[in-house]
């Protein structure tokens, strides 16, 4: 049974017609729906009866659940999202520090075919894709959890599990829903959809003009280091992927953020540094460097470990005195495995 987040208006309108029902009131629905935080109130939309009744037979309000929920000491918030057709995702709600605002993340698949050696999500592969509505469904329980701590869910990244590149139809699908005034009403310019490198996704998501932001997971500026840890680098290697970046740029008007996972003794010597200033030259890109979050081992065996600050510190200095805009990532949400790298399906 479909939910009514896996419908916009059009789509709506069109089951409603084929159930003989005037398609006008599906904006009426969705707005109400999405104004009231995922819910609905039949009562006061004063739809025929006939059409009262297809809610619960023909068309479900909601299709996820939160089937577990983990706070972190900084206030980072994790959710295991369970779905009504089977699978769960973890999303996170990360509070700013201002006391007003907090920022979401979203996943788009379940599990992850990637193979990124450092990164949890990809553990047991990829079990599928979520659907439009799925995605959706994490939006809404990350608003709502917003809300209920007195703060206002200010932006959305889609860097939860799974290559959004890979689902791109589902993701763009949602992105215009969760964004859109009449329905969720976040916006444009507040969602930043994430890659690995996936050239063909990064030329489609540009072409959308969706007016959204780009985030490249580069972990390093050369081939060789790149290699060892995104497998995905054999097929779309670093030019590859900073040509589909600038061309993003171009197209768009939006700065690209260029992603670095520090990985201790793999991509964070000085030269690393020099290398991934001359990678980006004049690109005006902003480069976040992210302090490697523990898993354990990974996939090929091996126990990666986080640098140290001051190395993370001297990495960022290269990068700032050679005209780089970047800054190092704060870790948020590590003692209840919800920072970045972390995300996995563990239902127990």
């Amino acid at each position: 049974m479909l939910a009514l987040t896996d419908f916009d208006v059009e789509t709506l309108a069109a089951r409603l017609q084929q159930w003989d029902h005037k398609p006008s009131h599906a904006a009426r629905i969705l707005h109400q729906f999405y104004l009231s935080g995922g819910r609905l109130d039949l009562p006061a939309l004063k739809l025929p009866r006939a059409l009262e009744r297809r809610f619960g037979s023909d068309l479900a309000v909601r299709q996820a659940t939160i089937a577990r929920k983990s706070i972190a000491a900084d206030g980072t918030a994790k959710l295991l999202v369970g779905f009504t057709v089977g699978g769960a995702v973890e999303s996170v709600l990360m509070p700013a520090y201002d006391g007003r605002r907090a920022a979401g993340c979203i996943s788009s698949q379940i599990g992850c075919a990637m193979g990124c050696d450092f990164c949890a999500s990809t553990r047991d592969g990829l079990e599928r894709n979520l659907s439009s509505g799925e995605i959706v469904e994490q939006f809404l329980f990350l608003r709502e959890l917003a809300v209920s701590a007195g703060r206002r869910l200010s932006t959305l990244v889609f860097m939860g599990m799974g290559e959004p590149m890979h689902n791109l139809d589902n993701v763009i699908a949602a992105i215009k829903r969760i964004a859109a005034p009449s329905m969720g009403d976040l916006g444009w310019r507040q969602i930043t959809v994430s890659t690995v490198g996936i050239v063909p996704g990064i030329d489609r998501l540009a072409d959308a003009d969706l007016n959204v932001h780009l985030a490249v997971s580069l972990h390093a500026p050369d081939d060789d280091t790149r290699g060892r840890i995104v497998p995905a680098n054999n097929r779309y290697p670093v030019d590859q992927i900073m040509a589909a970046a600038r061309r993003f740029n171009r197209l768009t008007g939006r700065i690209v953020t260029i992603a670095c996972c520090l990985l201790a003794g793999v991509n964070d010597s000085d030269e690393h540094a020099h290398r991934l200033a001359d990678l980006l030259g004049d690109f005006r890109a902003h480069v976040n460097l992210i302090p490697y979050n523990s898993i354990g081992l990974g996939i090929s065996g091996v126990r990666y470990e986080a640098p140290g600050p001051d190395r993370v510190e001297g990495f960022l200095r290269i990068l700032c005195r050679r005209g780089v805009i970047a800054h190092a990532r704060r870790p948020r949400g590590d003692d209840v495995n919800a920072a970045c790298g972390q995300l996995r399906q563990m239902v127990s």
